[in-house]
């Protein structure tokens, strides 16, 4: 097998290795997504919930309920700060698979260029011995001529 043939082998694991790559920082970008919604979402929540609370609080609501507002509030931004954290890890955990596709990436353009390499290196070879084949071809038919 020529040296291009293997290489190109290398060469179409590597790319298939890049393509799952991508899929996978696809889903971690999903991911991402829909935990960005929920911080925002939990944030707006949090938000009018604060706005109600103050409403209550200026309206003369009873102590009972405005400590049960203030209770369920602080676990909104529990629930937030938790969120924030899982948004964090997800960040980490995209930027991590982005640098795994790069390297692959960059090992795929390497053995690219090493194929197309060998591809020439191959090329000339063959063009060399088709040149030394034609010259061998024209030297017979010059010495059949000259003993005629």
């Amino acid at each position: 097998m020529k040296k291009s043939k293997r290489i190109q082998a290398l060469v179409d694991l590597n790319l298939m290795q890049e393509k799952k790559a991508l899929e996978v920082i696809a889903e971690v970008q999903k991911r991402l997504l829909t935990s960005q919604t929920q911080v925002e979402q939990l944030k707006h929540y949090r938000l009018e919930y604060a706005e109600k609370f103050k409403r209550m609080g200026s309206a003369g609501t009873g102590i009972r309920q405005l400590l049960d507002f203030r209770a369920f509030m602080e676990k909104l931004d529990s629930a937030i700060h938790g969120q924030e954290l899982a948004l964090t890890r997800i960040e980490n955990e995209l930027h991590h698979k982005r640098k795994v596709w790069e390297g692959l990436h960059h090992r795929t353009t390497s053995l690219e260029k090493v194929c197309a390499s060998a591809l020439r290196d191959e090329q000339k070879v063959q063009d060399k011995q088709e040149q030394n084949a034609q010259d061998e071809h024209a030297s017979r038919s010059s010495r059949k001529h000259k003993d005629t």
